[in-house]
């Protein structure tokens, strides 16, 4: 399980860092068609497409790199202390929600991207770019989700829960 966890921890930080750079390139490109449109009165075609399919990727690529590194927003009033029974419970439900949320997304966006990928579903844009690319989106995406939700889980009955004070240098 130790092999599996590195992989699919490795795979979520592979598509953190692609996300990051995805998110520059959508500033460069945002900042590119400016320059285009006010100063040179040429406006590009692509800019506005390209940006809205990076960043459906980001959103949902990114979810896996939020879940290895524990970036969603936790509150710990009646769970504080990692090691207790409670809070490793707590933090199985918590997992198992975003495994019956991500299992469910990436199934149903499986089908939908299967469907405009057979029909050859277009954009209704100049740029005429297939459906199948902002669909595959939501199945890679949530799927990556799920894989590194049940390494968090497994992390939680093996290693701990994750100890937010520990991770910002302990507390009082």
């Amino acid at each position: 399980m130790h092999m599996v966890a590195r992989l699919v921890d490795g795979i979520s930080t592979y598509t953190g860092k692609l996300c990051a750079w995805s998110m520059f390139a959508v500033g460069f490109f945002i900042a590119y068609e400016v320059v285009m449109r006010y100063f040179f009165t040429a406006p590009t075609v692509w800019v506005d497409e390209i940006s809205r399919i990076l960043l459906v990727w980001t959103t949902f690529l990114g979810a896996g790199y939020l879940i290895k590194n524990h970036g969603m927003v936790t509150i710990e009033v009646l769970f504080k202390e990692p090691d207790t029974l409670a809070r490793k419970l707590a933090e199985t439900l918590a997992i198992a929600m975003l495994l019956v949320f991500g299992l469910t997304a990436a199934y149903f966006g499986y089908q939908l991207w299967l469907k405009s990928t057979l029909a050859g579903h277009t954009t209704d844009t100049y740029l005429a770019v297939p459906k199948a690319i902002t669909h595959a989106s939501i199945w890679v995406g949530c799927l990556l989700m799920s894989l590194q939700g049940l390494v968090e889980l497994w992390r939680v009955w093996t290693v701990g829960p994750f100890n937010h004070e520990f991770e910002e240098g302990g507390a009082d």
